[in-house]
């Protein structure tokens, strides 16, 4: 979202929290929510202006796997490392194309993250630092997509815990409504409309939403063999899936 908006964020997640009856605790998370009220949080962010960006990242194909290159860099959470470098290859790629047309230059990023048990953000910030300097020697090793290496600064990175950060919790709504939207066989309830309702909020990239505001691993997608189910919210986001 654009910084102009950060002052107003607690008053917008107070605003859904008081739309769909939530007054019990001052914080806002999906998991907690109702089925009916999850769908309802989901449609209020989808009125804000800001962007939603999810890369999800089918684990059954992680089974025995590994990747040479990505373990390289000297981390005890590289995956974690590398899929937070998917994500910010697109979330600057949106925001550089913003950032020009509202201000006539590519103004840095601020980010934050929700902190989560066993993830170090110090080696976070010195995977990008470490992915950085890779840029400067050309020798990334996959060229498709990269970060836009100045929007992006290691003193404009923080983590905090998710419930004293409303814009933490608006994130929660978007990544927790997509992983139920995903999680098709797990003990949840299976269900893809909150993540439907925030269409008109994921970011698109010429048009489209498929492989930029919504990108499915691993590639070729249609590798991942996902269930029936687990194919239904991804290809209301416009995946196609071919049988071989």
């Amino acid at each position: 979202m654009r910084a102009k908006w950060e002052p107003d964020v607690v008053g917008w997640v107070r605003d859904i929290r008081d739309g769909i009856g939530v007054r019990q605790r001052p914080d806002l998370h999906y998991r907690t929510l109702s089925p009916t009220r999850k769908v309802a949080a989901a449609t209020k962010v989808a009125e804000l202006p800001l962007r939603g960006f999810v890369i999800a990242s089918n684990k059954k194909n992680m089974r025995r796997h590994r990747n040479d290159n990505a373990a390289k860099i000297p981390s005890q959470q590289w995956f974690y490392n590398w899929c937070i470098r998917l994500l910010l290859e697109r979330v600057t790629a949106f925001c550089a194309e913003r950032s020009v047309k509202d201000h006539g230059e590519q103004k840095r990023i601020k980010l934050e993250f929700a902190r989560c048990g066993g993830h170090r953000y110090s080696q976070t910030k010195a995977y990008h630092s470490y992915l950085s300097f890779q840029q400067e020697g050309d020798k990334v090793y996959l060229q498709k997509r990269q970060p836009i290496r100045g929007m992006l600064h290691n003193d404009l990175m923080f983590d905090f815990p998710a419930e004293q950060r409303a814009g933490l919790q608006l994130a929660d709504i978007v990544a927790s409504a997509f992983y139920q939207a995903a999680d098709a066989h797990g003990p949840g309830v299976w269900s893809i409309a909150g993540a439907e309702a925030l269409q008109p909020v994921m970011a698109r990239e010429n048009g489209l939403q498929r492989d930029f505001g919504v990108a499915l691993f691993p590639t070729t997608h249609w590798k991942a063999d996902l269930s029936d189910e687990q194919k239904q919210i991804f290809r209301a986001y416009g995946y196609e899936f071919v049988s071989w």
